[in-house]
């Protein structure tokens, strides 16, 4: 839970974002991993479409510490590392499709859109919750 707070934090706030697009190439593996990394982005403000990133990126917390809960107890090396990743996957694809009902032009095809985006967060990124999990079992 600690590992998908730190990467929330330190990758999805403001700045972070901010910074990416000016500081990288665009279609490079670099831009495209660091875009990937930002995807949970938070800011406070920013009308209806903020609220909805505020929002994921708390559902996505909530989902990985809840899912993490009864199920990191359960596994234990190789095993662990794959719940920590699925989780991650899970969480983020869950936190999406909830808030894309909440921003300005929500639509269920819209949800699934954003339900793709937030697992392939999951996908690229879910590997270090899956160490972090692995080493806390």
């Amino acid at each position: 839970m600690v590992a998908a707070l730190v990467l929330v934090l330190a990758f999805g706030n403001q700045a972070f974002t901010e910074w990416v697009p000016r500081h990288t190439r665009p279609g490079t593996v670099w831009n495209w991993f660091l875009s990937t990394l930002a995807w949970p982005s938070w800011t406070i403000g920013g009308g209806r479409d903020g609220l909805a990133h505020d929002l994921r990126a708390v559902l996505l917390l909530g989902f990985v510490a809840v899912v993490l809960l009864f199920a990191a107890r359960q596994a234990s090396g190789a095993g662990a590392f794959v719940v920590g990743w699925g989780t991650l996957i899970l969480g983020s694809a869950l936190a999406a499709f909830v808030a894309a009902f909440v921003t300005a032009d929500a639509s269920l095809l819209g949800a699934f859109g954003a339900a793709s985006a937030g697992s392939a967060y999951g996908l690229f990124t879910g590997w270090i919750v899956g160490v972090a999990v692995t080493s806390a079992a």
